[in-house]
């Protein structure tokens, strides 16, 4: 049985994985971190009967209960306390959140190397996400120009949202694009050309009427080749590759990004 302590058990997406671990057989959700509901059971307030677990205000408190992952769905601003928080406390961690910077993750990093446990990263867990990404994988390999679009909610605050850093990052691997106007060549306001994230140019949209969006758009004279990728307004598909990933989780050391990372891709 994989014991888990959820952070943000009562948000959007973490609602809905709290209700995904109430009926699997394999886990136990022991403790859970929402800190306007601290002070009552889990169950109470989602109505569902089978979570029994209390809520703590903070991550520290609720990871004094022993827990096997550390499921960190919480906010930008909290996350990479609740990470480190976990990991010493000999925790591996799926982390939800996005908004962490290269640096930050680095450092993690480092901590979960140290304490040998593993941390996996995902910016998003629906499985179309996790082929968008490979399939831009595969098309940078053959395609040297593209940029992407990232479109998110209106109060989103962190830009470019997880999945689009997380993408960015994957195709510098691949390759750098190329660009036939460098941006620091434009003639007008260079930031109409969006920000260099990972050596791909990104242009986030905040606006009602989106969850989330990325669209990665790759250019050959005379032919375009446009993957995308958009959320729904439920949380369920992101459910199944989050449970995924918390079983996968401890066979991991250090930071790994990506669902793909315990996919057979």
């Amino acid at each position: 049985m994989i014991r888990i302590c959820l952070a943000g058990a009562t948000g959007w997406a973490g609602s809905e994985l709290a209700r995904g671990i109430a009926a699997a057989s394999d886990m136990s959700l022991v403790a859970a971190v929402a800190r306007r509901q601290a002070g009552r059971r889990l169950g109470e307030v989602l109505q569902e009967p089978r979570l029994t677990s209390p809520i703590f205000a903070s991550a520290e408190a609720a990871l004094a209960t022993p827990c096997d992952v550390f499921v960190e769905y919480t906010k930008p601003d909290a996350a990479k306390a609740n990470i480190l928080a976990a990991i010493e406390r000999n925790a591996h961690v799926v982390v939800g959140t996005s908004g962490l910077s290269d640096g930050d993750l680095n450092e993690i990093d480092s901590v979960a190397r140290r304490r040998g446990r593993g941390v996996l990263a995902c910016g998003n867990f629906a499985i179309t996400v996790v082929l968008l990404q490979r399939f831009a994988e595969m098309a940078a390999r053959h395609i040297p120009q593209w940029e992407i679009l990232d479109y998110a909610h209106d109060d989103k605050v962190d830009a470019p949202s997880g999945t689009v850093r997380e993408l960015a990052a994957r195709l510098s691997r691949v390759r750098a694009p190329v660009t036939t106007v460098p941006v620091d060549r434009t003639i007008g306001s260079p930031e109409a050309r969006g920000a260099t994230v990972a050596g791909s140019q990104v242009h986030a949209v905040r606006l009602p009427g989106f969850v989330i969006s990325a669209e990665i758009i790759f250019g050959l004279p005379d032919q375009r080749l446009t993957l995308r990728h958009d959320s729904g307004t439920s949380a369920r598909p992101y459910v199944d590759g989050a449970l995924l990933a918390i079983r996968r989780v401890a066979t991991l050391v250090g930071v790994h990004r990506g669902l793909d990372t315990v996919l057979d891709l």
